[in-house]
């Protein structure tokens, strides 16, 4: 069986797997081949927008994910070592709707740089005091290297479309 106990945390290999298997076939309904495709596949299919920004983060921050009422939006850092698993990443917590950090209409009066500290530190504080954010991070950083790998084979054997019929067919 693909679970381990860590920290009292029960981790799924299975599950995230399956998240990815059901992100690449929204993926080939909607001719996705690509992430930032992907991103708009999986927002088509939950019918809520998922919006991708880059802005300045605070130190050490990569990416944010920031949900609204009415969308959900994926912060990028404006100097990456990679966008694309950042991107992956964030993904990952919309597709398992981790928990997160509402944030509130208004605070979009407030700078890019104060949200993003302001979020950052609340987050970091979460995780000292309860550890609760530890599964969502470990997931969602799975998930990112999986659907990773998936993309990467699809569009390296060809038209990225049929690899990806072919894959859901074979199970």
């Amino acid at each position: 069986m693909s679970v381990s106990r860590i920290r009292g945390d029960l981790r799924s290999y299975r599950r995230v797997a399956a998240a990815v298997d059901a992100v690449c076939a929204v993926a080939a309904d909607f001719d996705a081949t690509t992430l930032d495709e992907v991103v708009h596949a999986i927002a088509g299919e939950r019918r809520r927008e998922i919006e991708i920004a880059s802005a300045r983060l605070g130190p050490g921050v990569c990416g944010q994910r920031r949900r609204y009422p009415d969308r959900d939006v994926i912060v990028l850092a404006e100097t990456l070592p990679s966008r694309e698993h950042t991107l992956a990443h964030e993904l990952g917590h919309i597709v398992f709707d981790h928990e997160g950090v509402p944030a509130p209409e208004v605070t979009l009066e407030a700078s890019d740089d104060l949200i993003a500290y302001m979020l950052s530190r609340r987050a970091y504080q979460r995780i000292v005091d309860d550890g609760a954010d530890e599964l969502a991070e470990w997931e969602a950083e799975t998930f990112a290297a999986m659907l990773m790998t998936r993309l990467r084979v699809f569009n390296s054997r060809g038209a990225g479309v049929s690899v990806l019929r072919f894959d859901e067919a074979l199970g």
